[in-house]
């Protein structure tokens, strides 16, 4: 705002918040049947965008069998004990970005 006693005008700023990228991708893990899988990734920045874990098609939520983690710009996914139906592919996706592993 600009005051000069007898006029005043006032204008606003806006933000967008930079969309975050991916710079540390997910890698390919294999392991042994009962075991926890973990993939990992990292983002070029913290976010509020929606970040999502897929497994297959399928999102993944934090559950039991799931659990998602976010420290910052790192992201990360356990499948608990996993199961021979748990092989396939795993995909984190941020915004427009995506990896898989």
């Amino acid at each position: 705002t600009c005051d000069t006693g007898d006029q005043q005008t006032t204008a606003a700023v806006k933000l967008k918040e930079a969309a975050a990228t991916i710079v540390e991708r997910l890698k390919d893990v294999a392991t042994y049947e009962g075991e926890d899988a973990v993939f990992e990734c990292r983002l070029s920045r913290e976010t509020a965008q929606d970040a999502q874990w897929f497994l297959g098609d399928v999102p993944l939520q934090s559950n039991e069998m799931n659990e998602i983690r976010v420290q910052g710009t790192h992201h990360s996914l356990i499948l608990r004990k996993v199961t021979l139906e748990d092989c396939g592919s795993v995909s984190f996706k941020v915004g427009q970005h995506s990896s898989a592993a």
